[in-house]
């Protein structure tokens, strides 16, 4: 099943045509597609039942962050081995986890304002969680996952590296700095969702091609472990990590300037298109 995110409607597809679920449903869930993920099982058996799978023709204009309204945002570092080893860093025994605040999540419309001069793309598979996890063995992991999406962990680094101590949260989190989407597409829909191709082009340039069988911690992985510190709940983000690429490893180093596109794309589950515009233009842009 895919499910998306259409003008603020929760959306799905049925033989290739979209069904606005609380339409559909009879008003038994609700078009916010945030209240979906606590009745994710209940949700999951109805979606079944209608037919519900693959995709449709929707226009990526229409479309917004399948889920919007986060309640926990987990981003990893270092968890590809080739990044690791351009950013100079040894691999990590533990998932090495920071947040990004929720209010920096957005749809792939929004234009991204960029909040400095050495802003940086990292291409990401983000897993969407369905039901929560605690103490979560690996081999049950992928029950509690609504599916995945797409997202940019985009990066001031600037504010990310500036001492004494780097600022992964603040750094990774200005507004729009966590776009994801273009939908949900739930494990089923996927041949092997633990191996799937990742690249990430910019204006047209391949900057990071990968595979996610590449992760250092597998999905599972990072469920079973996050899940021993915390309860992950439904609706929560896992940004698994981005493969080797970035812009502020490179020689010289690139960063990101208005007026630039990004395309991220993950085999199966489609692309992610990010615009940046200048300090002070987003709004501009948004209204025109």
């Amino acid at each position: 099943m895919i499910l998306a995110n259409v003008e603020r409607r929760l959306t799905t597809f049925v033989g290739g045509e979209a069904v606005d679920v609380e339409e559909k449903s009879g008003g038994l869930f609700d078009a916010d597609p945030a209240l979906i993920y606590p009745r994710w099982g209940e949700f999951r058996e109805w979606a079944d039942g209608i037919g519900a799978k693959g995709a449709g023709d929707v226009a990526p204009s229409r479309l917004d962050a399948p889920s919007p309204r986060p309640p926990q945002v987990f981003g990893l570092v270092l968890n590809y081995r080739d990044h690791a080893a351009e950013a100079g860093l040894a691999l990590p025994a533990f998932p090495a986890a920071f947040t990004k605040f929720p209010s920096c999540i957005v749809g792939p419309r929004t234009p991204v304002e960029l909040a400095g001069a050495t802003s940086d793309w990292e291409v990401e598979l983000v897993v969407v969680m369905g039901r929560r996890a605690t103490n979560t063995p690996a081999v049950n992991a992928w029950d509690h996952v609504a599916g995945l999406t797409i997202g940019q962990d985009l990066s001031e680094r600037a504010l990310q590296l500036a001492g004494p101590l780097p600022q992964f949260s603040l750094g990774k989190s200005f507004s729009a700095y966590g776009p994801i989407g273009p939908w949900l597409v739930t494990p089923d829909e996927l041949t092997d969702p633990d191996d799937l191709a990742i690249r990430c082009s910019l204006d047209g340039e391949t900057v990071q091609e990968s595979r996610t069988s590449q992760l250092i911690f597998s999905v599972a992985d990072l469920i079973a472990q996050l899940s021993t510190v915390l309860t992950l709940l439904p609706g929560d983000l896992i940004f698994t990590g981005t493969p080797a690429g970035v812009g502020w490893a490179r020689e010289p180093q690139r960063f990101l300037t208005p007026g630039q596109q990004l395309i991220s794309e993950i085999e199966g589950i489609g692309r992610l298109t990010t615009s940046f515009v200048a300090s002070g233009a987003a709004s501009a842009v948004s209204t025109a």
